[in-house]
């Protein structure tokens, strides 16, 4: 398999109310700054090798700054911008020395509907650590998925330039196909692209270490008395656990654990009606799916489609 892909790094949004932003992060979802500038900050996970797996700024504008991939080599990534300009996507930058904490080597380019991707390699290990028993932090960036006004081109995108495949696509027997689960190594999705008016960050996912962590994670946010949007329940597609929050800015973030790793030689895609109770949740104790869960994931439109963020 000629994927030049190997990982989802971390993912970088711009907020306009940063200080609460921050305290959120860094105070209940359980990630640690690690490094800082004026109005951005670093967050990494206790239990990951990457230096960070999301990037704060402070910005007019609420936006997606960027999803961040790694690489295995640099070979790999001048293999991969060379043949993104050949094919007509627009390069931010060229391959060089990427600037921020632990370093690295990459560039910048905007996918299909003007949202900023990075690829990056020898980015330096952060020291990480073993996440304890019962200790309710985020093990890693689990996956980030997308809201887009042309998924089905979208999708196409990444599977044509990235080498993206299709684990499995949720439908609705009215609304046709409504979401497609993408994967760049044999996690079940890395990335997801999700039907909506408009492009937005649905949601950012974050992997705990076992059930128990998981349920501990969510009991603390609820309560904190932060919003609670979905769950919490165990998915079909990827077999995994979840419970979606409102972040200080409205974006929707995820605990879950136990997400599927699939024979990738073997797998082949399945289409699951969301309607069917067992889809949504396979415990049945989350609350319904129904237009109200769905469009709090909608978020406000993307300010920074084709505007490449400062940093």
């Amino acid at each position: 398999m000629d994927r030049l892909i190997t990982h989802l790094r971390h993912v970088a949004i711009a907020v306009p109310d940063f200080d609460r932003e921050l305290e959120f992060y860094r105070n209940l979802w359980g990630l640690t700054e690690v490094a800082s500038d004026t109005g951005v900050s670093f967050l990494a996970a206790e239990g990951s090798p990457e230096q960070y797996v999301v990037r704060l700024r402070k910005a007019a504008d609420k936006r997606i700054d960027l999803i961040s991939f790694g690489a295995a080599d640099a070979a790999d990534v001048d293999t991969l911008a060379v043949r993104l300009g050949q094919q007509g996507v627009r390069l931010i930058s060229e391959p060089g020395p990427v600037g921020t904490p632990g370093g690295g080597y990459g560039f910048r380019f905007f996918d299909n509907e003007g949202r900023t991707v990075e690829i990056s390699t020898d980015v330096a290990l952060r020291p990480h650590r073993r996440i304890e028993e019962a200790e309710s932090v985020p093990v890693r960036l689990s996956h980030v998925v997308v809201n887009s006004a042309q998924p089905e081109a979208t999708v196409e995108f990444y599977q044509r330039h990235l080498d993206f495949a299709l684990s499995d696509v949720l439908m609705h027997p009215e609304n046709g196909r409504m979401m497609w689960f993408l994967r760049c190594n044999d996690w079940h999705h890395s990335f997801a692209v999700a039907r909506c008016p408009h492009a937005s960050l649905h949601h950012a996912s974050f992997e705990m270490r076992g059930i128990d962590e998981y349920m501990r994670g969510s009991g603390r946010l609820m309560r904190a008395g932060v919003e609670k949007v979905w769950g919490p329940g165990r998915h079909r597609a990827g077999n995994n656990t979840f419970s979606y929050f409102l972040d200080p800015q409205g974006n929707t973030v995820e605990y879950t654990t136990e997400l599927d790793r699939l024979d990738e030689d073997t797998w082949h895609p399945g289409l699951h009606d969301f309607t069917d109770p067992m889809v949504s949740d396979q415990w049945g104790t989350a609350n319904p799916m129904d237009e109200f869960v769905a469009r709090k994931s909608f978020n406000d439109p993307d300010k920074g489609l084709f505007q490449a963020p400062p940093v």
